[in-house]
């Protein structure tokens, strides 16, 4: 039995080299093959899935807001031939009570009656965009989501530039862009 004992010793004595926690290897290889994937799937998550989810009342309200919009664009173009529409693009707002969770992107087309109206609100461009900002953002979702509710929201654009900038008369506002997320 002692040289059974004398030849296990020397294997029970020898312990294998466990590796290390850290592996850079895994790091090196496994995080970009990580990255990757988290961009597919978000990818395919927003073009693939996402579309294909939608209700037919979205799909209903989708196709009422298009043809809404393409009525303003034919109402744009006849007050263009009369004046001019000075362009405010993509500003991105975010709607009262949802904590930075939702947010607004919205481009509109002021119509004016004149070239010099036009050069005047390009000026005060910063005034025009504070306006607008200020009305969006005190609006809450369900407000902002009810498309009968824009016009009451043109309005309003309309009575605080009139204040802000008495000199200049803006006759309407187009929606061109008008996305909640």
């Amino acid at each position: 039995m002692n040289e059974e004992n004398k030849n296990l010793t020397p294997e029970i004595l020898k312990t294998e080299k466990t590796p290390s926690m850290f592996n850079p290897k895994i790091l090196m290889i496994g995080l970009p093959i990580f990255i990757v994937q988290l961009v597919a799937v978000y990818f395919i998550t927003a073009n693939i899935l996402m579309p294909g989810s939608n209700s037919g009342t979205a799909k209903a309200e989708s196709k009422s807001e298009t043809k809404t919009e393409e009525t303003s664009d034919k109402h744009a173009e006849k007050n263009a031939a009369n004046g001019s529409i000075f362009s405010v693009d993509d500003m991105i707002v975010n709607p009262a009570q949802t904590n930075g969770n939702i947010l607004l992107l919205a481009s509109l087309g002021l119509s004016v009656e004149n070239e010099e109206a036009k050069k005047v609100l390009e000026e005060k461009q910063v005034i025009v965009k504070d306006v607008i900002i200020s009305v969006l953002s005190s609006k809450n979702v369900n407000q902002l989501s009810s498309a009968t509710y824009r016009d009451s929201l043109k309005t309003e654009i309309l009575k605080n530039l009139a204040v802000e900038m008495p000199g200049t008369k803006v006759n309407n506002i187009y929606f061109s862009k008008f996305i909640i997320q």
